[in-house]
């Protein structure tokens, strides 16, 4: 009866998430279309059979999320977990900062950051305003709005999606089975806030986790995040993923979500690359990012307006890449790949 109410509570829960963000961008669009319709993106109409393959992958997702934690893969706490006050304290500043989003999107401004920013510190391609966003990345306004923001985005499956890395991530782990579980180093590249560490941290209580970002603000909140875990000690690095600053085979496993659709070319390919010196052989890498055009082209229409809606100059190259023929690369052999609603996950292993 517990875990039938528990699963309950999960879907209540998660259809909740869902009729918010669908009803935030509903909302929000129709404004925009009112206030500001120069910004107003030209989308394409969803096809009715997208919409049902839409909602069998949501279901999908939420039913092996609540599978794996029910396996014992993660605690079934990690799937209500979420600073939900602060949350809803932060969620009238998204609204109040759509009028400079719009104007950015009327403008095609997507070079406004903070003047303090030293673009030297930087690659080109980072300075931008990723989804129009304030700031870009380059803010503690920006990023104390920002998982509130992929939340109402991803209409409540940000985590449940992230999640998918866990088990294959920990699946890898075992090529280490006869070290203990402290002397096991996770590396999560372009942490951003912590989410993935947060989500790591709950299946693996023991391991080292380091997480490695180009943003001091977005580590910033990373650290008010982690901390509040009990006994946790947030490592977090300032870095570029193209050169780390870690030894070479310094790591078992490197973890990395929604990367690679915001990088050029040539920059995905250096990061996994560095992905695959940083690891010791027979160390773990696992990628979570948007689903390409092979893989799912039912959602074609999604993923092109997705790159409408948000400034992604590199989106479209993504999404037709062969980040299987990337990976093989850079060295990696055993690649498997596996997709989730608007995720793709992939695992390969160094040799």
């Amino acid at each position: 009866m517990a875990d039938t109410l528990t699963k309950l509570a999960y879907q209540a829960l998660q259809q909740g998430k869902s009729l918010m963000g669908v009803a935030h961008k509903e909302v929000s669009t129709k404004l925009m279309e009112l206030v500001a319709p120069a910004g107003a993106p030209k989308t394409r109409p969803i096809p009715p059979q997208m919409l049902k393959d839409l909602q069998a992958a949501h279901s999908a997702l939420l039913e092996i999320d609540w599978q794996e934690a029910e396996q014992g893969l993660y605690p079934t706490s990690l799937l209500f977990d979420g600073p939900w006050l602060e949350w809803a304290a932060r969620y009238p500043l998204v609204w109040l900062d759509m009028p400079s989003t719009w104007a950015r999107r009327s403008e095609r401004n997507v070079r406004d950051l903070p003047q303090d920013v030293r673009s030297e510190n930087y690659p080109d391609y980072y300075l931008q305003n990723f989804h129009h966003q304030t700031d870009g990345y380059l803010s503690d306004y920006s990023a104390s709005l920002y998982d509130l923001q992929v939340e109402i985005l991803f209409n409540g499956t940000a985590d449940p999606m992230r999640r998918r890395l866990i088990r294959p991530l920990v699946e890898g782990l075992r090529a280490f089975k006869d070290r203990p579980a402290s002397q096991l180093r996770i590396l999560d590249i372009a942490t951003g806030t912590g989410r993935m560490l947060r989500q790591l941290r709950a299946a693996l209580p023991d391991a080292q986790l380091v997480g490695l970002d180009l943003s001091a603000a977005y580590l910033r909140q990373a650290n008010r995040w982690l901390s509040q875990l009990p006994s946790e000690l947030p490592q977090l690095v300032q870095g570029n993923a193209e050169a780390m600053p870690f030894a070479e085979g310094s790591m078992q496993a490197v973890s990395c979500v929604f990367l690679m659709h915001e990088l050029p070319a040539e920059a995905r390919q250096a990061v996994l690359n560095d992905c695959f010196r940083v690891l010791e052989p027979g160390g773990t890498l696992v990628l979570a990012d948007s689903v390409q055009l092979e893989d799912s082209p039912q959602f074609e229409a999604a993923m092109d307006n997705f790159r409408r809606v948000f400034h992604e100059p590199y989106y479209r190259d993504y999404i037709g890449d062969d980040m299987d023929q990337r990976l093989r690369d850079a060295g990696f052999s055993g690649i498997r790949a596996s997709s989730h609603l608007m995720t793709r996950v992939w695992s390969a292993t160094k040799r």
